[in-house]
């Protein structure tokens, strides 16, 4: 599976908005590490961020808001929120 900006920030905005924990986002980014074929004209920004996100359940690592939106921007997307009483 080719990865490309919008896959990476796809699965971004899955785990901010709650449809994939942060641990099937590690999982997924650390399987993108060994298998995945990254996109060849963003390859060092790509496994620079998946791996970035295939650390974020050690504990010195971390995932913040901040991490995400700037991994986003680094992507070519920006981060919005929108806080409603649904």
């Amino acid at each position: 599976m080719k990865i490309t900006r919008q896959i990476v920030a796809d699965k971004i905005a899955e785990y901010l908005h709650g449809k994939l924990s942060q641990a099937e986002l590690v999982d997924w980014a650390e399987r993108a590490m060994m298998d995945a074929d990254f996109d060849k004209h963003d390859v060092d920004l790509l496994t620079d961020i998946v791996g970035r996100l295939g650390l974020a359940d050690v504990a010195e690592f971390g995932l913040r808001w901040q991490d995400c939106e700037e991994f986003l921007r680094r992507l070519g997307y920006k981060a919005k929120v929108i806080v409603s009483a649904d």
